[in-house]
């Protein structure tokens, strides 16, 4: 074996050990502003929703209403506090939100994927909990368009043979 280097078991297992490392990601900081607040903006359908938190007793401000009061129905609360249910930080945040566009759903959609893109910023160790339950991933699903000839997107007009 001339001209060609021999390596032991032991050289290939150290080179394994430092490649292992190397694709090491960087440590993600905490992104939070002069007031302890983290940032993040959630969308949904055609809603957009501007969502801050901080360190709380869980209170959730929409919009300048409480919760319950701007979201009426129970499961669109539910949808809003699943983030921090998954988490483990029920009642641990205050969350202040502007949202605009769509319908309620649609704006609850998109202060819960706020909600969760704010909670990544604010402790970077929980986004690997809030990847894997789905909540990073803006809803690609929006209305179909209306076609011409059409009543609505695929619904077609009543057939009449005369």
């Amino acid at each position: 074996m001339s001209g060609t280097q021999t390596r032991t078991l032991a050289d290939l297992k150290d080179l394994a050990v430092t490649s292992a490392q190397a694709p090491e990601q960087p440590k993600r900081e905490p992104k939070r502003d002069a007031f302890g607040r983290s940032y993040a903006t959630g969308r949904r359908k055609d809603a957009v929703a501007r969502v801050w938190i901080k360190p709380g007793k869980g209170e959730i401000n929409v919009n300048g209403k409480r919760v319950g009061q701007y979201f009426a129905r129970p499961v669109l609360r539910m949808l809003i506090t699943q983030p921090f249910l998954v988490a483990d930080r029920y009642n641990q945040f205050d969350v202040y939100c502007t949202v605009s566009g769509g319908g309620l759903s649609g704006q609850a959609g998109a202060v819960r994927h706020g909600i969760s893109r704010a909670l990544t910023h604010y402790e970077p160790d929980l986004r690997a909990i809030l990847k894997a339950a789905g909540f990073l991933t803006r809803d690609p699903r929006v209305v179909e368009r209306k076609k011409y000839g059409r009543a609505k997107a695929r619904r077609s007009f009543q057939f009449s043979k005369r």
